[in-house]
């Protein structure tokens, strides 16, 4: 066993893992009512794309359910539910959230054994000793349109109003897997004693381990048909920005931020196999689709392609650029659609009157 890993299981030991008996409050709403989340009848659509579902507050994660309803979160700490209608039922309120800069209710995701288990897990900022920012990742069970018992998985990531990664995804091994931010503190990413700066996973026996570093701001990780997992991650801010990142992501590898970004080298780090520098991306969610791998452009404003070959990307297309705005989550739904969130509210964009939506890209109509 490598020594990060014996690390973190005394870690864990110690207290940076355990399970909440303190259920945080949740605010659920007994009688669940439709609220029609578009205001007019008629959806936006054409060949290539409709809009299911309008009016949404930065929506930051979605997830299908078994009988292709949608769960999503909004920033500001709300799970709804959204029908095949475009019907949006508030369903819960998290009210431990914290929605501070780019932290509040992030990423959910489905345990793989949701159909028997029924867990959701939840990605979340909170406030704990005063001023004190951190993230946590919880399950709960979602039945009949209700999310109860919460129990916390990982608990203490530190946290700040920038940088607090937040995605969640299961991986060909059933295993949990999170990105955590550098939580605008660069050196925690470097740090095997912190949970900053990590994509971690989590175990079968329940622990939770560091399964790579070096990371500043992943908001998006998938998986090739072959099993590689891929990640989206941001470069440097300010005035000179840009240097966003796709990474092939290897266990236990070194991912270098903060001491080599964009083409430069050490040895014992790895280089993203593609950065996008001067331009700014600002990648946020992914998918793949093939040998596609799309991912969300937030300041771009832009869906993008990547086009993977021999682990090397090809090629790197541009779709719908500026036209739905800033572009969050992307996901593959059971129809073989690819279902985009737009985030114009997150304090960032131009919101439209509208704003903001969940999109489905026909996939044929539009990459045929």
């Amino acid at each position: 066993m490598k020594p990060i890993f014996i690390l973190l299981v005394i870690l864990a030991i110690s207290g940076l893992f355990y399970i909440n008996s303190n259920k945080p409050s949740v605010t659920t709403n007994p009688n669940p009512q439709p609220i029609q989340a578009s205001p007019t009848p008629t959806p936006q659509t054409t060949e290539e794309f409709t809009v299911i579902a309008k009016n949404l507050d930065t929506p930051w994660g979605i997830v299908f359910l078994p009988d292709k309803s949608i769960l999503v979160t909004e920033r500001f700490g709300r799970v709804s539910l959204i029908d095949s209608s475009g019907n949006l039922t508030p369903i819960a309120t998290l009210t431990q959230v914290k929605e501070i800069g780019e932290g509040g209710l992030l990423g959910i995701t489905l345990d793989p054994d949701f159909s028997s288990n029924y867990f959701v897990y939840l990605y979340y900022t909170y406030q704990a000793n005063g001023d004190n920012t951190l993230n946590r990742v919880v399950k709960m069970i979602y039945k009949d349109q209700k999310l109860s018992d919460e129990q916390t998985i990982v608990d203490k990531i530190p946290g700040a109003s920038n940088h607090n990664g937040g995605r969640l995804k299961f991986g060909p091994d059933k295993l949990l897997y999170i990105t955590t931010g550098d939580a605008s503190e660069p050196s925690l990413a470097q740090d095997k004693n912190s949970l900053a700066g990590k994509i971690l996973r989590v175990n079968a026996e329940g622990k939770v381990e560091v399964y790579s570093y070096g990371h500043r701001n992943p908001q998006g990780i998938a998986w090739d048909s072959s099993g590689k997992l891929w990640e989206t991650e941001h470069g440097r801010s300010g005035a000179l920005s840009g240097l966003d990142e796709i990474n092939l992501i290897q266990q236990g590898k070194n991912y270098g931020w903060s001491i080599i970004q964009g083409d430069e080298t050490k040895p014992g780090m790895e280089k993203p196999v593609k950065n996008s520098g001067s331009t700014t991306w600002a990648p946020a969610g992914a998918a793949f689709v093939g040998n596609s791998f799309f991912f969300g452009g937030l300041r771009g404003q832009t869906l993008y392609e990547a086009i993977i070959q021999d682990n090397q990307v090809t090629d790197l297309k541009e779709h719908f650029k500026n036209q739905f705005g800033r572009v969050r989550d992307i996901v593959i739904g059971p129809d073989g659609m690819l279902y985009i969130t737009t985030s114009n509210k997150d304090g960032r964009g131009s919101p439209a009157s509208d704003d903001d939506k969940i999109i489905k890209i026909n996939l044929v109509r539009k990459f045929s």
